[in-house]
């Protein structure tokens, strides 16, 4: 008697929507024979979904819509009965729209949107919103629809112009269709009620119509008459854009239009008194005739001007009257190094100008070429700073007038250096096969300079500053160099078993960029005595030297030179002494007779005068009836006149003896 489900079982199929549902069915009992009837209610389960018409729903709302509208959406539909079946509906979250959900009599639900803000369809054209259907199901399930709403436009906005006011200017007889200028108005709304329709207001004048033309739909103004200046200078119209709304809104706006004056009127010539005949005695600046020239033109089209023709009266003037150029050596050639410019304030040929460089120095011309037209200062070949260091020329810069004027500019082109020469060793030199050894005997101190490397670079500045250093040598630790100095110094004490002979190599830089560098080899030995030195330079030199008499003769030369120097030296000695002697005798044979007549001379004292300081004394022995006499010298002063005289003579140096012109013809002689 069990009762058993055979299939499964769909109470929407069964049913649809009607709840209860049950199914009926009827048992037959045998033995005794019974017929009993019976009824099974199928339970509904949350096994639908939601369903909506369609995915995707469109409505249109004019912007001009109250606040307060409501607009009702399609329905979703679900099988489900009871508590599983549609219980409500939620709206994604907008600033428009809020959703109210009603029930109807038979107990399904619908829903509204309900607007609460107005719409702006400038502000916003379209809306899209999400429409969710719930059951009441655990858990619960659902649908959603895409609400597309599109904004429809209301004629709520006029037009605006881009400017109130609009200026243009125009020639006058400005030739018909020119065009003038283009305004320029927008309008927010869309479709018809966002077309712009241009004209002229109302009150514009019918002259400003028949003169300038509109195009209604672009807002170009264009000339359509001809335009007088002398007529009327300046125009005002006033323009209006309207759309094509049901009550189309309106905006305003005004073109100033400046005529431009055009020397169209030639002057007129009026005789406003005439005063004839003429006598023929008139008196120079009698009036005849007075003259009214008049010209409708305005400012210069409307003056008689006279031309004044250009004389050539201005010298070319240049910006600079020297120029100095810094040009790096090794250039490329061919390269502008300088644009000479200069300007002119006379016109035409006048002020024409070319630019010659002045041959002053013939090297200039071969080095350096200016361009005549424009100034540019060319360098035609490589330029050495060791060579030469600065160029001096004179720039000539003419005009072309009758007769020219021209302008000398001076130019200075200082040549800078570059490290392009290393440094080159002049001690010891490096182009010899002679060996070059330095002696230093054992038990030198340390810091004892044995030698020095001289070098020169031809470079200048910082580029030739040389650096030396000690770059190889036989023992490192024996010897140092001077950085800067490059003097070879011994770093230790020498001790008696060092080696007899170091070979030095010494690196010598410059500072320059990038650094050259050159290196020069030093021999040093180490010897008690200069024969042992001797000995390793005979075992170290060459065995057949080709120079070796050519030594030997000048060594021969030196010797003979200064013998022959010794031998002139002596003589002239002798001579002096001969010459001495001889002087002394005679002065001792005289002196008794010269200094025992006082009466030819007159003795003059310089102190006395008060001429010369005591340190300074002088006597000088003149003869009353002599034109020359000489003038004899002395040191001290004593007062005895014999001992003053014999000390003149005794102590008056050569140099010191000097003729002078007076009255003394001549020295009295020992016998006067």
């Amino acid at each position: 008697g069990a009762l058993l489900v055979s299939e499964r079982i769909d109470r929407e199929e069964l049913c649809g929507a009607l709840s209860p549902c049950s199914l009926s069915f009827e048992i037959v009992v045998e033995n005794p024979l019974e017929l009993y009837s019976g009824a099974v209610e199928i339970q509904d389960i949350n096994d639908n979904d939601p369903v909506f018409p369609s995915s995707q729903a469109r409505l249109e709302i004019s912007e001009s819509v109250a606040a307060g509208a409501r607009f009702p959406l399609e329905s979703a539909q679900d099988p489900d009965v009871g508590v599983n079946s549609l219980q409500t509906y939620q709206l994604s979250a907008n600033p428009h729209f809020a959703l109210d959900v009603q029930t109807r009599v038979d107990g399904s639900k619908y829903a509204e949107l309900v607007l609460e803000k107005e719409l702006d369809r400038e502000e916003q054209r379209e809306l899209h919103l999400v429409l969710t259907a719930l059951d009441g199901g655990s858990p619960p399930r659902s649908a959603h629809v895409q609400i597309h709403i599109d904004v429809v436009d209301a004629n709520d906005n006029a037009p605006v112009f881009n400017q109130s006011a609009y200026k243009a200017s125009v020639r006058e007889n400005t030739p018909s269709g020119t065009l003038v200028a283009r305004i320029s108005a927008y309008d927010l709304d869309d479709g018809p009620n966002g077309d712009i329709v241009y004209s002229f207001s109302s009150h514009t004048p019918a002259k400003v119509r028949e003169l300038f033309a509109l195009d209604s739909a672009t807002g170009e103004l264009r000339v359509k008459g001809q335009l007088d200046y002398e007529e009327t200078k300046l125009y005002e119209i006033y323009l209006q854009a309207k759309d094509k709304g049901a009550v189309p809104g309106m905006a305003h706006c005004k073109v100033l239009v400046e005529v431009v004056d055009v020397n169209d009127n030639a002057p007129e010539v009026t005789v406003t008194s005439v005063y004839s005949p003429v006598p023929e005695d008139a008196a120079p600046g009698t009036v005849v005739a007075l003259l009214s020239v008049t010209d409708l033109d305005s400012h210069d089209n409307g003056l008689i001007l006279v031309q004044v023709s250009d004389v050539n009266d201005n010298a070319p003037k240049s910006s600079q009257d020297s120029y100095d150029v810094y040009v790096l050596e090794n250039n490329v050639p061919g390269i502008p190094i300088l644009n000479v410019s200069a300007t002119d304030p006379d016109l035409g040929r006048n002020a024409h100008l070319s630019y010659t460089l002045l041959q002053g120095d013939p090297t200039v011309g071969h080095i350096f070429s200016i361009n005549r037209e424009n100034g540019t200062l060319y360098l035609l070949s490589s330029l050495d700073h060791e060579y030469q260091v600065e160029f001096s020329m004179m720039v000539q810069v003419q005009d072309s007038g009758s007769p020219p004027l021209a302008t000398n500019v001076s130019v200075s082109v200082f040549v800078t250096d570059l490290n392009d020469n290393a440094p080159t060793v002049l001690y010891p030199h490096p182009n010899t096969t002679a060996t070059y050894t330095d002696v230093v005997a054992p038990g030198t101190p340390a810091g004892h300079m044995i030698t020095k490397v001289v070098a020169v670079d031809a470079d200048a500045g910082y580029n030739a500053w040389i650096s030396y250093t000690l770059l190889q040598a036989t023992d490192p630790s024996l010897f140092s160099v001077g950085l800067h100095s490059g003097e070879i110094f011994t770093a230790r004490q020498l001790r008696e078993d060092e080696a007899p002979q170091h070979t030095l190599v010494i690196l010598l830089k410059d500072h320059g960029e990038p650094m050259l560098s050159a290196s020069a080899t030093v021999s040093i030995s180490v010897a008690e005595m200069v024969k042992e030195v001797f000995t390793d330079l005979t075992d170290v030199a060459p065995a057949n030297d080709p120079r070796r008499h050519v030594t030997f003769y000048l060594i021969l030369a030196v010797i003979l030179v200064s013998a022959a120097f010794f031998i002139t030296m002596l003589s002239v000695g002798i001579f002096k002494c001969y010459k001495w002697r001889q002087s002394k005798e005679l002065f001792n044979s005289s002196r008794s007779t010269l200094y025992r007549t006082p009466g030819p001379f007159h003795h003059i004292d310089a102190v006395r005068g008060g001429f010369t300081p005591p340190n300074f004394y002088h006597q000088v022995y003149l003869t009353t009836d002599s034109r020359q006499s000489d003038l004899l010298c002395k040191k001290p002063f004593t007062s005895s006149p014999l001992g003053s005289r014999q000390s003149t003579m005794r102590n008056g140096e050569p140099g010191l003896y000097h003729q002078i012109v007076g009255t003394a013809s001549r020295l009295p002689t020992p016998a006067e």
